[in-house]
């Protein structure tokens, strides 16, 4: 009787673990700046809206899902979908500029999706958008590696997060994807 209220009582907070935002901030609170510099990429602007937030790098062995982030990107974009694609050197494999980066990812992986301008994921100068996840997400919203992606639903809230190690193309992603894009 007694293990039954302890897995009664562990069932219970495990649906508070992803579930419970500290504030009414959305992602779409958020801007960043564009690769280039020209512009300002400013989350509102994608409200009701799909979006996966991936941070990326060139020199990492998970470049190649540049391709699958693009294929998401020309199958979805025309229902609902964004793929935002942030650089960063916080893993020590986008020693790049800004300019080098955007011409390696139009030149081999014919990226037109939205990237930012060079950006930290994680460490005490990391982006807002970030400190945002982890607080309304939990720990699993934060970045271990290059091309960890974020899924944000339409209302700006952050329904599921994914490692380096599923690929952008998975069923996994695709299937909710689908249910977002649905609802």
């Amino acid at each position: 009787m007694r293990k039954f209220f302890i897995y009664i009582i562990l069932f219970m907070f495990s649906f508070f673990t992803n579930s419970i935002s500290k504030s009414n901030t959305t992602a779409y609170d958020f801007k960043f700046n564009s690769i280039d510099k020209n512009s300002i990429i400013d989350l509102k602007d994608f409200e009701n809206k799909v979006l996966i937030v991936v941070n990326v790098a060139s020199r990492c062995g998970y470049t190649n899902q540049y391709s699958d982030l693009q294929e998401l990107w020309d199958n979805y974009k025309n229902k609902g979908l964004v793929v935002i694609g942030i650089p960063s050197n916080n893993f020590k494999q986008e020693p790049a500029s800004n300019k080098e980066i955007k011409e390696f990812c139009e030149t081999n992986f014919s990226i037109n999706f939205p990237m930012t301008e060079k950006t930290n994921v994680i460490g005490p100068n990391k982006h807002p958008f970030f400190s945002w996840a982890r607080e309304s997400f939990g720990i699993s919203a934060v970045p271990k590696w290059n091309f960890h992606k974020i899924i944000v639903g339409k209302e700006g809230k952050i329904i599921d997060t994914f490692s380096s190690f599923t690929n952008p193309s998975s069923n996994k992603i695709k299937k909710i994807i689908d249910r977002e894009i649905k609802s």
